[in-house]
């Protein structure tokens, strides 16, 4: 995230351009732009100094409704755009909007590369397990057996798991969160804006028109304290409804996560896992958990690691103490020419 000298006091309206917002009633995305908007005010960082990047797709009109600036790009190469922009200004605190499909179909090598190179950028991926601009083909994170109108006999794809995917391209931050859950939403996008290095935010966004109730396993308040475990850095991996029996994560000698019963939260004894964010091994199975384990919401893995971004201004430092390094005519006529017959 880039930092400010004077902080910049902001409210959220400041965030909010005179666009008319084009998403259908009851989208999950108003949510993720007001919680977004939210932290943008709070960051002490002048508008102009903000820069909202995005693809293709429902969720990359998010650039037209900011107040700040923006490219709406091509498909899938919002990431090479995001990575030129912060070069070319290190300064900008730069945000990328994307989708599964943008960003895990034609989009998936570049959406790889820059969480490699750990580009110094925010990347928020709206999931909600479907095409809804094209009008509801399967996506690469559709569950198989999908049936829409590209898949009528139902997908045979095995889908990506996008927190798995992102570990697998050796993130240096990898979190998940659900439109609706506002608080946490808020939380984590705060996260993502605070670390150095490309920050992964997977949001479950439910698409009421061609995919509603994707997520209502995790969503459903009546049953997401047993389908849902928060996870927190030093805390105990615990869920379950608060009104009855807790229940907790442990590993078993092959690795293999079991759930306890009949946890007590304030002493959950050695076996329960507690959350270490730096832990790559329980980051991965923390990332896969799908019923009859909960689905982990929160910030599931961070780590410090040099910026790609901060590499190459290093290098444009080191460039220019050399003498003549600019010297153009030095370069053409250096020796290291040949001629083609």
């Amino acid at each position: 995230m880039s930092t400010n000298e004077e902080a910049v006091t902001y409210k959220k309206k400041d965030f909010m351009s005179d666009q008319m917002i084009r998403w259908c009633p009851g989208c999950g995305d108003y949510s993720i732009l007001s919680q977004v908007q939210t932290v943008f005010a709070g960051l002490g960082i002048p508008k102009e100094k903000f820069a909202v990047i995005s693809g293709i797709g429902c969720s990359s009109r998010f650039p037209y409704y900011m107040n700040t600036y923006g490219f709406h790009t091509i498909h899938g190469r919002a990431p090479a755009f995001a990575t030129g922009l912060k070069l070319a200004n290190p300064d900008l605190s730069v945000w990328m909007i994307t989708g599964d499909g943008d960003s895990l179909s034609i989009g998936g090598n570049h959406f790889i590369h820059i969480l490699r190179r750990n580009v110094d950028i925010q990347l928020l991926m709206f999931n909600n397990r479907i095409y809804g601009l094209t009008k509801g083909q399967y996506s690469p994170t559709s569950e198989i057996g999908k049936k829409t109108k590209s898949t009528p006999m139902g997908s045979l794809d095995h889908p990506f798991e996008p927190c798995a995917v992102a570990l697998g391209a050796d993130a240096s931050f990898v979190a998940r969160t659900v439109d609706i859950f506002v608080k946490d939403l808020r939380g984590v996008i705060q996260d993502a804006a605070d670390h150095r290095g490309t920050s992964f935010v997977e949001i479950f966004q439910n698409c009421n028109i061609f995919n509603d109730g994707a997520f209502n396993d995790v969503t459903d308040r009546k049953t997401r304290d047993e389908t849902v475990v928060f996870v927190k850095h030093g805390e105990p991996l615990i869920f379950g409804s608060k009104d009855g029996p807790r229940k907790g994560l442990r590993v078993d000698k092959q690795f293999r996560l079991e759930v306890v019963e009949d946890v007590d939260p304030e002493n959950p004894g050695d076996e329960i896992l507690v959350h270490d964010e730096t832990n790559p091994v329980l980051a991965n199975l923390l990332a896969r958990m799908r019923p009859p384990y909960p689905v982990a919401m929160g910030v599931i893995f961070r780590v410090k690691r040099a910026t790609y971004d901060g590499g190459v201004a290093e290098q444009i430092k080191t460039a220019q103490q050399v003498p003549l390094a600019g010297d153009l005519t030095k370069a053409i006529y250096g020796g290291n020419t040949w001629v083609v017959d």
